[in-house]
């Protein structure tokens, strides 16, 4: 029987998870983010195991993450039958994507305050 090792997320990483939660981002695609932080690249189960997901959440978030452009993906063919396995890492920096959040949290706000702005030129009109 094989001994695998594979980080998972500590206590360090789960405040980051929950901050990026509190910004917006979906809990198993926080979670994601930061074990992919933590790690030069690394496969499908490894995700499952260091970020306590199940399989498809993990491949639910890997398509978002390539939508976003955030990570990267390549195949290693097995030895024998099967299908090859894919790793990830991420094709952004957590800094880059942190100032994505920025840059979509500060339009989101704008939004808002121009809504808000309108509402209250509306209220005059109704004097």
């Amino acid at each position: 029987m094989k001994k695998l090792t594979v980080p998972v997320l500590d206590e360090k990483d789960k405040e980051f998870v929950e901050t990026l939660v509190n910004v917006g981002l979906k809990r198993n695609v926080a979670k994601t983010l930061v074990y992919l932080a933590n790690v030069d690249e690394t496969i499908s189960r490894d995700i499952e195991l260091g970020a306590d997901l199940r399989q498809p959440e993990v491949s639910i978030v890997m398509r978002e993450l390539r939508d976003q452009n955030w990570i990267e993906e390549r195949e290693i063919k097995k030895e024998g039958k099967g299908r090859p396995l894919k790793c990830y890492r991420l094709a952004t920096s957590i800094t880059d994507i942190i100032s994505t959040l920025e840059e979509r949290k500060r339009i989101e706000a704008q939004l808002h305050l121009d809504n808000i702005q309108k509402l209250r030129s509306l209220t005059d009109k109704l004097k």
